[in-house]
């Protein structure tokens, strides 16, 4: 789990950015095990994103913190990266706050769900699902962070363990939010753009051993497509 908490994707990087450019800015947030500027090998230039990793899940939630980020002159977009087994996930990112625990065992209590999933942010309250007729526990509940990021730490791992209970995690999408990728309204996949494996053979193996996707919505120019890197 620690690993997923320490690894983020920076996107919109200045084409002149490079590798060591991008650690010098971020490093001022802690101790870096690893930064990459991901490179088009055909073009020999910059993609303009790229990956950090942190030593500690602290140092990369510092990094979130204090974003608006500038790096040599661009605004960029600092996200959660998304490990490759959660590519079909995509919606793992959506800006949510509340995330859906299945497989509650009748032991567990909201209380508990309130105290482990605190590691991850601010807990607003959490709640176990009962049958409204006989009472009885349905088995899942919904915890309610205070903000995007701590439901996206808790819902970056599928499986937790409560208690001795596992537990499935996701987040917790409404109807409207599923049908648009819970980015507030505009369609699930419009104009997506896939730079992983097609023409151009993606960025390739040297970097994470094809671990990482991300799905990113590129805010900052109002694109209205969503990116979709996938390592090979």
């Amino acid at each position: 789990m620690t690993d997923k908490l320490c690894k983020l994707f920076v996107g919109g990087l200045n084409v002149e950015t490079t590798s060591d450019g991008l650690r010098a800015y971020f490093e001022q947030y802690g101790s870096l095990t690893d930064c990459v500027v991901v490179m088009n090998q055909q073009l020999g230039r910059s993609r303009c994103f790229g990956f950090i990793t942190y030593s500690a899940p602290g140092e990369a939630d510092a990094a979130m913190a204090a974003k608006p980020h500038v790096v040599e002159g661009n605004n960029v977009e600092l996200k959660r990266a998304i490990a490759r087994e959660d590519a079909n996930n995509p919606d793992i990112l959506a800006n949510v706050k509340k995330i859906f625990v299945g497989g509650v065992k009748d032991h567990i209590e909201a209380e508990n769900l309130t105290e482990y999933f605190s590691q991850f942010g601010a807990v607003e309250k959490s709640e176990i699902i009962s049958d409204k007729q006989t009472g009885r526990k349905r088995g899942f509940g919904f915890v309610y962070f205070t903000d995007t990021d701590s439901a996206t730490k808790a819902a970056l791992t599928k499986y937790h363990t409560i208690n001795g209970n596992k537990v499935e995690v996701k987040k917790a999408l409404s109807k409207q939010e599923i049908t648009t990728g819970g980015r507030g309204g505009r369609g699930r996949g419009r104009g997506m753009q896939n730079f992983g494996g097609g023409r151009g053979g993606g960025y390739g193996g040297g970097y994470g051993g094809g671990r990482w996707v991300f799905f990113y919505s590129n805010g900052i120019t109002q694109v209205t497509y969503r990116w979709c890197v996938t390592c090979q």
